[in-house]
């Protein structure tokens, strides 16, 4: 429609400007209303789900319908919106549904928990491998993702159905005549023989370490625009609350921006993405001493091309407007991803660089009797890997880049700037996906400081709850009934009595609910009216509570609402002494071993043992005493307290008495040495000639 309207110039520019934000708008629209778990990327939910952590709706197939309608109105609108994250939730979805439909089908192994995650490890696999046409690199990027800690077991299968995905993909583009052969998805042809020289090197890292600096600098400002809606009441009101205004906003702003014949013509602004990356990854050198070169063999070279503006300024406007266009739409409540743009920002910044050093060393660099020329498509190629490494926190997107262009040639380079951009970004910001989680306050455990673990002294008698909601082997109902109202917690711990305080285990709240149901339940209730009909020798008032009936007279009615009430106050008599009754335990599940911490666990070993187990929380024992228990909360504070981006570490009260670095002999009083001293009359196996207490305690702990 754009390029039929060339006649007139405000035609052209309401066709540029309706067909993007009608798109978005809907697929805003779609998404709020069918599933607004759809919104957004999908891996920071992924990453929490295969942690363990349920989300509810996210895995329905009202939230797939949503996600692929929503995600193909959003990318074809042109805005500067990736496709990778959401890619790996469709996957997902997918893969949760196939197994729910299996069990529906087979039951037994599909139903297991276990199969479940696998099934999901292998569709994030999936997901990144037929976005890319790159199985190796999406198993790697996965993994890196999504996993705290990975089961081995699970590597062929994501290997295994990646392979095929990307198989998929490239057939299909066979098949609509798109390409000959099934290759790679931007195909380079740089030499072979002379790739680069080691001289270039120093470029290189540069280009690694300001892609370092680009990728934390996202984060930060993607962060900051969803901050500032979010304090900002009046925004609230206006745009967060109308759910179609804020999206129609920021599309106008960037589709008038990118309007070819107004600023666009300086920042390749009619180009698609797929478009600017093969233009981008092209090895021949556009300028050469400053001079623009006909470069007519590009195809839409003349975007690139500007007679009034240098290459260099067309490359820079395109990497400025792309940088923060995509940071602000990407925060769009439409389903979308950052990779992509991210990496075609690295991507132009790469060639910037490659177009610089070939201006700096028009006739390549001469080193050894042979001449290596500059590649500025190789730039690119680096850029990319390294801006898309140092946003995401992955060394991965060094294999995916492999895959996408077909050759390895740029390895050493690749993988050098991969490095240092992402040992820039991880000291200066988390990666986006954990950016996003801390956003929207999913339930995920972060990540220790690298290096910061072990200064701090924590433990986890500085951090649990010490009022811990419990109940006893000779609890009655009503203890169990106050309980479950006044608490909202999933299980409840058991202990032996609330003298000893002894863990015995723990109890779910269903398993609670349908013990007290039993005790008071329609059955028994029917039971004790019977049994009091028989003793009172009449059934008057059995009915009157069973079956519905209609009075035939005053008389009648006298009678029936004092048999009533009689009969509700005998209810409730019994009631109250049915609650009084001690629980039997012998009708509920008890998990007889529940996930338990001693008090001098240490922070760093507490945050070990959740992310390996997929913990929620565990009980605090001492000696076998329940003293405590820590959570995700709990342990998410202490994490996020002590160890800050800044350094500053915040000490819990009880860890300014301690400290880890002190090379004093004197070792802690701990709970074995306070049991020892309060039984030291305990009569145990020993030395005819009895040692003095010191050593009493010693032996004593070391019988324990």
């Amino acid at each position: 429609m754009y390029a039929g309207l060339d006649s007139n110039l405000l035609l052209q520019y309401i066709a540029w400007v309706t067909y993007p934000v009608v798109l978005i708008t809907f697929s805003a629209g779609f998404t709020q209303i069918l599933s607004p778990q759809a919104v957004g990327s999908g891996i920071p939910e992924m990453k929490t789900i295969l942690r363990g952590v349920v989300l509810k709706e996210y895995l329905t197939f009202k939230t797939f319908v949503a996600k692929v309608i929503g995600l193909t109105c959003a990318l074809g609108s042109g805005m500067p919106l990736g496709k990778e994250g959401p890619f790996v939730h469709v996957a997902s979805l997918c893969a949760a549904l196939l197994s729910k439909f299996m069990a529906a089908l087979f039951g037994g192994i599909f139903m297991n928990e276990l199969r479940n995650t696998e099934m999901l490890s292998a569709a994030c696999a999936v997901g990144v491998g037929c976005c890319f046409a790159a199985p190796i690199g999406g198993v790697l990027f996965s993994i890196e993702v999504t996993s705290t800690f990975f089961a081995v077991r699970n590597y062929w299968r994501g290997f295994f159905a990646a392979t095929f995905s990307a198989f998929i993909f490239r057939v299909l583009a066979v098949w609509n005549k798109e390409e000959e052969t099934i290759t790679a998805l931007f195909k380079t042809r740089f030499r072979l023989d002379f790739p680069f020289d080691l001289q270039e090197l120093p470029a290189f890292a540069i280009l690694g370490i300001a892609c370092g600096f680009g990728g934390a600098l996202f984060v930060y400002l993607n962060r900051l625009i969803v901050e500032c809606m979010r304090k900002q009441k009046t925004i609230n009101k206006f745009l967060l609350r109308k759910r179609l205004v804020f999206p129609a906003l920021v599309t106008l702003l960037i589709s008038t921006l990118t309007f070819p014949p107004g600023f666009g013509q300086f920042m390749a602004g009619q180009l698609t993405q797929h478009e600017s990356l093969v233009a981008l990854f092209d090895n021949r050198t556009w300028c050469r001493q400053g001079v623009a070169e006909e470069f007519d063999y590009i195809s839409h070279h003349h975007a690139w091309k500007h007679p009034q503006v240098n290459v260099f300024i067309t490359l820079i406007l395109f990497i400025i407007m792309k940088f923060w266009m995509s940071a602000v739409a990407t925060t769009m409540p439409v389903p979308c991803g950052a990779f992509m743009p991210v990496f075609l920002i690295g991507a132009a910044f790469g060639r910037l660089v490659g177009e610089i050093m070939a201006t700096m060393f028009p006739d390549g660099i001469h080193a050894d009797g042979s001449v290596y020329p500059i590649v500025p498509g190789g730039y690119a190629v680096v850029g990319a890997a390294a801006l898309s490494g140092a946003v995401t926190h992955t060394v991965s997107t060094a294999v995916i880049v492999f895959e996408l262009t077909g050759q390895i040639s740029h390895i050493l380079p690749v993988m050098i700037a991969v490095i240092l951009a992402n040992a820039v970004a991880q000291s200066l910001q988390p990666s986006l996906y954990d950016s996003i989680i801390r956003i929207k306050k999913l339930p995920y455990l972060p990540e220790l400081g690298m290096g910061h673990h072990e200064k701090y002294n924590i433990r986890v008698e500085d951090i649990m709850v010490r009022d811990v909601r419990f109940i006893t082997l000779n609890s009655s109902y009503r203890d169990l009934q106050e309980m479950l109202l006044t608490g909202q917690l999933k299980t409840l711990a058991l202990v032996e009595s609330r003298e000893s305080m002894i863990l015995l285990g723990s109890i779910e709240r269903l398993q609670l609910q349908s013990l007290l149901s039993l005790q008071l339940g329609r059955q028994r209730r029917l039971e004790y009216l019977r049994q009091l009909a028989q003793d009172n020798g009449t059934q008057d008032h059995l009915p009157s509570l069973t079956t519905d009936s209609t009075p035939s007279s005053p008389c009648t009615h006298t009678h029936s609402n004092t048999s009533t009430n009689t009969n509700a106050r005998q209810i409730a008599e019994w009631e109250e002494q049915q609650l009084d009754e001690p629980v039997d335990f012998k009708n509920c599940k008890i998990d007889p071993a529940p996930f338990q911490l001693v008090e001098q666990t240490s922070l760093h070993k507490t945050h070990t043992i959740f992310s390996l187990l997929g913990l929620d929380h565990a009980y605090v024992t001492s000696m076998g005493r329940l003293v405590g228990v820590v959570s995700l909360k709990e342990l998410r504070k202490a994490i996020e307290g002590s160890v800050t981006v800044t350094g500053v570490k915040v000490r819990p009260p009880l860890a300014s008495f301690r400290d880890c670095g002190n090379s004093t002999s004197v070792s802690e009083v701990t709970e074995l040495h306070k049991l020892c001293i309060r039984h030291r009359g305990l009569s145990l196996p020993r030395e005819p000639n009895p040692p003095d207490a010191r050593l009493f305690c010693q032996y004593n702990i070391f019988f324990f």
